[in-house]
Formats: structure tokens, sequence, C-alpha cells
């Protein structure tokens, strides 16, 4: 049955969620930790949320920063802020020190939503956060009583003085729907802030028909039904999780299983006891999942597809053969939406694409000029949609970046791939100058311009070195000062301090000067031949038994 559509107009949170509420208000949603929540249930708990925003001064156009894990209240805060029109600014919850006052303070955020496991890390930074008036603390009871303050977070930053509030007293009694025609399908919902490249990270700024746009073309392309049931364990944080896999149970009007985390011991009794039948998974889980030891789970279960980015033809073949199970794939990124698909009907010998564009996309490679290349030469991934609504509107506070990430009408991907003859997308490289480390983008530039600011340090390049599972792992070459000294540990100490935890170094080389061109550009591909050619003998954290707290 396909399932029910939408306008463009009509591509809003508010719209959506409430016309699911009348067509199907008792269908299960929301699978978590053992409790369903309905359709009907969705529907009321974003209103309570919607209207406790309001009742705080929370209104259209305002920035909240949203800090919190996988949980049901994740839903109810950022759909409650797009029923008002609000946005919300989903932050990575391994965000801390210069990160995570940077992700607030550029997304002019003026309330602060943050689980009590990190108040702590809100705290450290508060004193330079001088536009928020309003910190909310999710779990205020496990830090003392509901109605306590958060005694972690530190509230004096600024004239007047912030206060903590427990996130339950944002839950209205009111669960009238608010008027849903204050927003519109081109208004903001979030800002999702994507790795850097030769700059700071870029406020993705996510129209309200992105996301629903992206659940409607996944939910039609890879054929879910009514009745199937899609697992989550990624981070809601992260576009995968909350557009393409919530948002395309929303439309199909399934189930979604939320789980906490990934975990590889508890993955399969997961798969079973949520009777899920579909998940997606990315770069080192796929490879973590395929050495589980074999045994009966592998066909005890109900699953029907399984999207694995990226994937391979060995990866694909792998898993149908222990599994059982139609293997999907998708080219997609924060900025834009499924450019290209690779569906279950799509024939074996192009496993290893990410597929084509379906209906949804103008596709071609490019030269660094933006001059399209012939079939089958690899260059830049170039794109343009074909429907309204199906993209981000910009960089928040970034024109210039905005504008450099088009050339003549074609948005600039960064990624390098090719393209055959039957318009099969292969990807190849990164373009940019980005480390992928088990799932998560990040920016060299960041690494270095946070280790740059240690006294002892005079310069850094931050390179990626292929880890064993997949994707890569960070190395960084250190210049000293003249006369200062630093261990290599003491390099991991700093960054675990002032950086999330997985774009701390793995490598630490130090070395008396960096390759530089005659313009004064590090030439980086020198240094990643070097790591290449030595990494056995490279100083590593994870041998020297130093491990860096999440």
């Amino acid at each position: 049955m396909t399932p029910h559509d939408y306008p463009l107009q009509s591509r809003t949170i508010g719209r959506v969620l409430a016309d699911k509420a009348r067509r199907v208000p008792n269908r299960p949603f929301l699978l978590w930790q053992g409790r369903t929540h309905t359709y009907a249930e969705l529907e009321s708990m974003t209103n309570r949320y919607a209207n406790g925003f309001t009742a705080h001064g929370i209104g259209h156009g305002d920035h909240v920063a949203v800090m919190l894990p996988n949980c049901p209240e994740f839903l109810w805060v950022v759909w409650g802020l797009a029923k008002i029109g609000a946005v919300a600014v989903p932050l990575n919850t391994a965000a801390r020190g210069d990160m995570l006052r940077y992700f607030i303070d550029q997304s002019d955020a003026t309330t602060v939503i943050v689980d009590a496991e990190w108040a702590d890390r809100l705290g450290a930074v508060a004193a330079g956060l001088s536009k928020v008036r309003r910190f909310v603390l999710h779990n205020a009871d496990v830090e003392g009583g509901a109605s306590a303050p958060a005694p972690a977070v530190s509230l004096d930053i600024g004239p007047v003085p912030a206060t903590a509030h427990p996130l339950s007293d944002f839950e209205s009694d009111d669960v009238t729907p608010p008027p849903p025609e204050r927003v519109r399908h081109d208004d903001t919902q979030l800002i999702i802030y994507t790795s850097g490249t030769t700059g700071p990270s870029k406020g993705v700024l996510c129209p309200h028909s992105q996301g629903l746009g992206i659940g409607r073309a996944i939910a039609l392309d890879y054929g879910y039904r009514s009745d199937d049931v899609i697992y989550a364990c990624l981070p809601l944080f992260h576009a995968n999780a909350m557009w393409f896999s919530c948002c395309a149970a929303l439309w199909a009007e399934a189930a979604f299983a939320l789980s906490p985390r990934f975990s590889a011991s508890r993955f399969w009794d997961e798969i079973r006891a949520t009777g899920a039948t579909q998940f997606n998974s990315l770069g080192a889980m796929t490879n973590i999942i395929l050495q589980l030891p074999p045994g009966p789970h592998e066909r005890d279960h109900s699953l029907r597809q399984i999207m694995a980015v990226p994937m391979s033809r060995d990866l694909h073949a792998e898993l149908r053969r222990r599994y059982g199970v139609a293997v999907t794939s998708v080219f997609a990124m924060s900025e834009n939406y499924a450019v290209t698909s690779f569906v279950p009907d799509d024939p074996a010998d192009k496993a290893g694409s990410a597929g084509s564009p379906r209906g949804a996309s103008l596709l071609r490679i490019g030269d660094d000029e933006g001059r399209e290349l012939p079939v089958g030469e690899v260059g830049e991934i170039l794109l343009r949609p074909l429907h309204e609504g199906a993209m981000m509107k910009g960089y928040y506070r970034m024109p210039r970046e905005t504008a450099d990430a088009f050339v003549d009408g074609w948005f600039r991907t960064g990624d390098r791939g090719r393209v055959d003859a039957d318009g099969y997308l292969y990807f190849v490289d990164r373009k940019k100058e980005a480390i992928r480390r088990r799932g998560e983008n990040i920016s060299a530039y960041e690494v270095e311009m946070i280790l740059s600011r240690h006294p002892a340090i005079l310069e850094v390049a931050a390179v990626p070195v292929p880890a064993e599972m997949s994707e890569d792992e960070v190395m960084v070459y250190v210049v000293l000062n003249p006369g200062a000294t630093m261990t290599h540990a003491e390099v991991v100490q700093f960054a675990a301090e002032h950086m999330n935890y997985y774009m701390v170094p793995r490598f630490v080389e130090f070395i008396a000067e960096l390759p530089k061109t005659a313009t004064e550009k590090i030439e980086k591909y020198k240094l990643k031949q070097d790591a290449l050619a030595r990494r056995a003998g490279l100083w590593d954290r994870e041998r020297a038994g130093i491990e860096v707290a999440r």
C-alpha cells in the first residue's frame, strides 16, 4: 500500500503529525525500552511541549540548542519546537570545551537543553555564553529533585544570571495543537552542524520540507510498509537516524524502534525483541556486526532490509548470505537529501554503488572548475535537486561558504566519485579535507586550531590514517615552539580536554617542520604517505594504553 502523500505546502512537522494522529491514532509509532507510544500519543506529547515552550517565552524563529541522548524526550522537544516555528539545534553529545561553546554561540541559541549527564560540560563553558537566557536540564531529578536547579551548571554567565529549569517544567497540560498556519514548509526546522574542511563547522539550515521529503523518498524507494518496524541505534542528533529512519517510519505510518546506542553484544537481542524489519548501518558498524560469531540469530529475526553505507560488493553478498535480507544503500549529506538510492530491486552487479538518482536529482561529475566529465571518469560529485524544498537553505551566518558550495547552480559535495553508463554513482574518496571516523566527519582544520592553542605548539597538521575496521583514524604532526617540550600523551590529554572524544588523535608525531609549497600551503599528501608507510611504528595512544572518555 502506497503511503499517504502530502503536498509541499503541507510538509511541516505540525501538519503531518496531526494528520497521522487522525489517520492512525492507535497504531504504534515509538518503541522504546519495552514501552509503546502510539501516533496519538506522539501528537499529544509534542503538543504538550510546544505549548510549554510557548508559555516560557520561546517562539517562532528562536534557536534552542538540544543536547540529549536517544530517548522519547528528544522527539517531544525537537518536534514540539518545530510546531511553534522555533529552530532546534541538535548538538553532538560528544561536544565539549571549545567545540561545545562554538556550536551554542555560533547558532545564536538563547535556550540550551542538556541531559544531566553532560551538565558539567555546559557548566565549563557557560561563562562565555552571553546569548543564552535559560538552561534546561533533562533528568533533573537525578541531580537532586525535579524542581532543583542544575547544580553542575554555572549560572554566572553575564550581567543577568540565568536559571536552570528541569525539562519537566516544559511539559504543559495543554494538548491543543498550535495553529499550523504559523509555520511554513520552508521555515527552518533544524540547524545541523557538519564538519568544516578549511574552516569552522558549518550550521546547515534545514527546512521542514527537507527531512519530511527524505522520509517520503526513503519510504517509497525502499518499499516501507505500515507493518514495518524501523530500528535505529544511531544517534538522533545526526540526520541519518532522524531523517532516514525516524521520518521514513513516520511517512510510512510504520513503527520506529529506538535504541539508546549501538551495542554489538545487545544488537541481535534488540532486533528480535522489537520485531525490527529494517535498520541502517554506517561505517564500521557493518563490519562489527559481520564479525560477531555466527549463530542461529542470523536467521531468527524479522529483518527484510539493511541499509549499509558505504556498501561494497563483498559486504552486499555477505549480508545477504548470512542474514537472508535485501541490502540497500544511499548517497546523502546533511545539506541535501537521498541523492541516489540503491534499492532492493537493483541488479546485484551494481552492488558497491550508491545507486541512481531515481528522479530526485540531476547528477554529474565535475572537474575542479565544475565542468562535466565523461562517463566513468572520477571527479567531484555535483548535484541539483529536482524537487523544491529538498535541501538546505544555506549555512547559518556563513554567506561566503554558502556561495562557495555552489557552481552555476550545482551543489559541490566535496566528495569524488564516478557514474557508469547506467547512471549508478560510485563513491571514490573525499576531495574535501575531512576525516571520517566511526560515522563522524571530523574537520582537520578544527583539530589543528584547537591543538594550536597549546602554548608549546607552533603548528599542527591533521591527516587521516586508514583504520583497521573501516574509515579513518586521526593523526597529527606537531611542530613545537623553539625550546618547548611536550610528550605524545600530553598532546592527547590537551585534545581530550578541548574537543569531542572522536576527534582526539590516535597517532601523534613530532616533526621539525611541516612540508609546504612555495605559497606556504601544507603538503598533506606527503604526510599521508609518510603515515601510511610507517603506520606500524607510529606512536599510538591505543598501544600506549591511553583511553579517551566519551
